[in-house]
């Protein structure tokens, strides 16, 4: 896999410190330049009327993006309805969104970079290592290099609410699962590897990944409206998502979830609009925070984050630590993955043609998206909501994403 190799401490984790970088997003993060940028228009038109278009068209009530470049956001539009139903709320840049799996590398991947550079966690280590649960003879080879890559063999999804019965069976559960595919052999997308992950860094860290998120992640960089399990006050301020859980509950009943414990399809089933509350079903099953999913966070402080993988303006990560997710870490298998990211190297990639192979990004089911460009220092964040006021099938938003980077990419190159 290409990982290095550091000895593990068996001693509470420790977190590498690089104190606060203050050149990274000084004053004009939320200034006057921001506004300005804002106030030319010219970039934004062509990209903000292609979303509009896709609005009309029902991908989605509503969609937010930031484009930034060397740390500072370039422009950014707000267009359509947050929330449709029960009652309507336009989307502005402040608006909240369940970022969904962006949560895998924007707080599980950060953390588990953070402890890699610290020399506590080995990324070559055996799963097991850290979590005896997994010494079984079928996953004595799993490293959490292969959780971090998908290329574990776990199995895509399962619906723990159902397979479990608490949240703390659930890793006993997936443990429990037998592999489709040895480790290292193939790339299958796994919400459950990074729940894994998840288990993993609380049991490493003898700290909640709320409390870990919160202290190596969202308080250095000051971050005022990212979270986990947003309080109901703000709930006005929140994109809204699928009312209940009739997409999962449809892969449980058509047999995508391998015979999920048939007799509880009748229970643990939300049937309200799910509007300030994790919309993956594990996640809420998990207590709202879980290592695949659970993340509430704005355009622009999902940005601010996204800019701790770029070395010139990380304040969190050494530049030889950020030189992993750059790199292709499955290279000769079907999908091109660096360390919790996907590059754009990949075939099919939602980065599209318009970023270079070693862009790296990340897509949300509820219809959110994070692409970087590290050479150029240029970000791309992408929120939107298609999931709210839809009904089955959902929109397959995933071209939507490609234009929106060959629209922002030349707009950027016209400004410059």
């Amino acid at each position: 896999m290409g990982f290095w190799r550091r000895r593990a401490t068996r001693a509470r984790a420790r977190f590498a410190n690089l104190g606060t970088n203050s050149r990274a997003h000084g004053a004009n993060w939320r200034g006057n330049s921001f506004a300005k940028r804002l106030n030319s228009v010219e970039p934004v038109l062509s990209v903000s009327k292609f979303l509009r278009s896709r609005i009309d068209a029902g991908d989605f009530p509503s969609a937010v993006y930031v484009v930034a470049e060397k740390g500072e956001p370039v422009f950014a539009d707000a267009l359509g309805d947050a929330v449709l139903a029960p009652e309507k709320h336009p989307a502005t840049l402040e608006t909240i969104y369940d970022l969904a799996s962006l949560t895998k590398p924007l707080v599980t991947g950060l953390l588990c970079a953070r402890l890699v550079q610290a020399g506590t966690l080995t990324l070559d280590a055996p799963v097991a290592e850290y979590l005896p649960e997994f010494n079984r003879p079928d996953k004595n080879s799993l490293t959490i290099g292969h959780l971090a890559t998908h290329t574990s063999g776990l199995p895509a999804w399962r619906p723990l609410y159902l397979l479990a019965s608490k949240k703390e069976a659930a890793l006993e559960a997936i443990a429990n699962e037998t592999l489709e595919y040895k480790p290292g052999e193939r790339v299958v997308y796994s919400d459950l590897g990074f729940i894994v992950l998840g288990f993993l860094l609380q049991r490493l860290t003898d700290t909640s990944l709320v409390e870990s998120a919160q202290r190596e992640i969202f308080d250095p960089l000051k971050l005022q409206h990212t979270f986990f399990n947003p309080a109901r006050a703000m709930q006005t301020g929140i994109a809204a998502c699928e009312a209940g859980n009739a997409y999962e509950r449809d892969m449980c009943e058509t047999g995508a979830a391998k015979d999920p414990a048939a007799t509880g399809l009748g229970t643990n089933w939300r049937s309200q609009m799910i509007w300030g509350e994790v919309h993956d079903g594990n996640a809420y099953f998990l207590g709202g925070a879980a290592g695949h999913a659970g993340l509430f966070s704005n355009a622009l402080e999902t940005l601010r984050i996204a800019d701790q993988f770029i070395a010139d303006q990380s304040e969190l990560l050494a530049r030889e630590t950020c030189a992993l997710f750059r790199q292709n870490l499955t290279e000769g298998l079907n999908e091109a993955r660096s360390f919790a990211w996907q590059l754009a190297a990949t075939s099919d990639s939602t980065g599209g043609p318009a970023l270079p192979p070693d862009a790296f990004g990340h897509t949300g089911f509820t219809g959110t998206s994070c692409w970087i460009d590290a050479s150029d220092q240029s970000v791309f964040i992408l929120l939107t909501n298609r999931t709210h006021n839809r009904s089955l099938p959902f929109a397959n938003i995933n071209a939507v994403r490609r234009e929106f980077h060959s629209l922002a990419v030349a707009a950027l190159n016209v400004r410059s």
